[in-house]
């Protein structure tokens, strides 16, 4: 017993040095692994597609000389969405080309509007960071313009909060809140539902552009006052309504209420340019569903499954250890047995025959009795 005792005691340090390597692994994981998983992938690539119909303003009718205003206009809207530099382990540029189009015209006559969206963002937080400054390109010969981005836009925070958050709108060029509504469910998913709605904004005070502002005869805006010169702005509305699944940030969902109109006074609309419901179609839905669940998955398998697995290990390999270190030193301390049937040195020399107890009697003795002679002469 006591040669084993060696081998018994390293096999117990070395299940109680696993034991707490184990512990120590469960407490650690969540902390250092779970933090560097919670980023956005650099890997990044989205398209996304919304879907609706409405009024839609003839843009050759203006030049015409009279205005033309479409009603229910299958539309579709996509947006592309790719990983530019730079991006790093903190960081992630992200560059979105947007298109907007009547699916009821072909090619250039049915694109509304196109738009190239770059901005860099904090790989934790989606928010915006101030270097480098994001840019914005419409559709034309015009490069991109620098535009300072100041809210959320293609994805919310990990573990998203029920408050309000700063969203950008790319229309605008600003941010407002957004704020939380309520917690629902898509397709089983449990989200966090958002709202933002939107004021008229004067888009001439947004962008440089000739559709902005522009000053036709009163009788092509189909207003009183006959050749009367009439100088209409074109105003932007939008109730925006955002799904999001909230471990993640990841949006699942989205829906807007898209009205701009040319008016002279802002909130009455005289000649509607777009006015439209767009809503994520279900293969989108479906996808981003997805992408949510995949990422819940891997923060859960290393913020809760392995650290459970590597705690309960980790405890039974300690116990295991401890056992064996107590169990051989018990057994180390032992006198080795005596065996009964070991010869002992007899004082007349020789060795002494085994005690009674052990002796076989079931073996004929008589010969070692001495012979009387009894049948004498």
């Amino acid at each position: 017993m006591a040669e084993r005792s060696g081998p018994s005691r390293i096999l117990a340090l070395v299940l109680i040095g696993l034991g707490a390597f184990l512990v120590v692994a469960a407490i650690l994981i969540p902390t250092y692994t779970v933090s560097a998983l919670a980023k956005t992938p650099l890997d990044l690539e989205v398209t996304t597609v919304s879907t609706g119909e409405g009024s839609v303003l003839e843009r050759t009718s203006l030049a015409a000389g009279r205005v033309v205003v479409d009603q229910n206009v299958p539309i579709v809207s996509q947006r592309f969405v790719t990983v530019e530099e730079p991006s790093d382990a903190d960081i992630i540029t992200v560059q979105a080309g947007t298109t907007l189009r009547r699916t009821d015209k072909q090619a250039d006559t049915g694109l509304l509007s196109a738009t190239v969206d770059r901005v860099t963002l904090d790989r934790k937080s989606s928010m915006p960071v101030e270097s480098p400054i994001g840019t914005i390109q419409v559709a034309g010969d015009k490069p991109a313009e620098e535009v300072a981005h100041t809210g959320l836009q293609y994805k919310f925070p990990f573990d998203a909060e029920q408050k309000s958050y700063p969203y950008f709108d790319i229309n605008t060029r600003q941010s407002q809140d957004i704020d939380f509504v309520e917690a629902t469910e898509i397709n089983g998913t449990p989200v966090y539902k958002y709202q933002q709605t939107i004021a008229p904004v004067d888009l001439s005070t947004v962008a440089n552009l000739p559709t902005n502002k522009v000053t036709l005869p009163a009788d092509t805006w189909g207003v009183e006052g006959g050749a009367e010169p009439v100088t209409m702005t074109r105003w932007y509305e939008n109730t925006r309504t955002l799904w999001v699944e909230p471990e993640t940030g990841v949006i699942v969902k989205g829906d807007e209420e898209l009205h701009q109109y040319y008016a002279r006074e802002a909130g009455q609309p005289e000649v509607d340019v777009l006015k439209t419901g767009l809503t994520f179609d279900e293969n989108t839905v479906e996808y981003q569903i997805q992408q949510a669940k995949e990422g819940k998955d891997q923060l859960s398998l290393f913020g809760r499954t392995v650290p459970i697995v590597a705690g309960i290990l980790g405890v039974i390999s300690l116990i295991a250890g401890v056992f064996l270190l107590l169990r051989g030193g018990n057994g180390g301390h032992r006198q080795p047995a005596r065996a009964d049937n070991a010869l002992r040195p007899n004082p007349a020399g020789g060795a002494a025959p085994a005690p009674s107890s052990n002796r076989d009697w079931t073996t004929d003795r008589t010969e070692e009795i001495p012979r009387t002679n009894l049948n004498k002469e």
